[in-house]
């Protein structure tokens, strides 16, 4: 697979992070488990992945919840920084399947992307945040998994809507300003 990381790569790694820290904020908490939201800024990682690819959506879900860690609490929650890596990269590694460049998202590339998401959310908050949770912090497996499968849970139901709408009307415009074609001055 060849990873190409040119000006729109970097400037979509840049938007990224700063949307991912400023959607940091914007939560609606799932009062079941304790420390566990619905967050929009896992539909931003998802559809910035499933666009650019595996290295943009590795760097995005790590500075982006890294930073916004940093900045609105005051501290780095490392083994729920990680798991963000896992999703950005997973969902990423199927960019040429989900067409959304070419604008191709429709049909069965949409359900590939929900697919492949919904995995990639799994792998992610359903094994690596607890274990990371129990290695790192010594926290009580009881209270992690649980805390993982709301998140999975959260946002595997937050990227499918937002980040489906986000690739959708991406693809159509992408598709619209894509076919232009420079015409030949006589």
């Amino acid at each position: 697979m060849k990873t190409k990381f040119g000006i729109k790569e970097v400037v979509a790694t840049g938007i990224g992070v700063a949307l991912f820290v400023v959607l940091t904020e914007i939560q609606v908490p799932l009062v079941i488990v304790p420390n566990t939201a619905l967050q929009p800024r896992m539909a931003v990682l998802a559809f910035l992945s499933a666009v650019f690819g595996p290295l943009v959506g590795a760097i995005v879900g790590f500075l982006g919840h890294a930073l916004g860690d940093a900045l609105f609490y005051g501290s780095v929650w490392w083994s729920w920084v990680i798991p963000e890596i896992f999703v950005g990269v997973g969902v990423g590694l199927f960019v040429k399947k989900f067409a959304i460049k070419e604008g191709g998202f429709n049909g069965k590339s949409i359900v590939a992307f929900n697919i492949v998401q919904v995995i990639a959310n799994a792998v992610a908050w359903i094994i690596v945040a607890p274990v990371l949770d129990i290695v790192i912090y010594a926290e009580p497996s009881n209270k992690v998994f649980a805390q993982g499968a709301f998140a999975f849970l959260g946002n595997a139901i937050i990227v499918a809507i937002l980040g489906t709408l986000l690739g959708i009307g991406y693809s159509k415009i992408f598709a619209k300003s894509g076919s232009l074609e420079k015409e030949d001055a006589e």
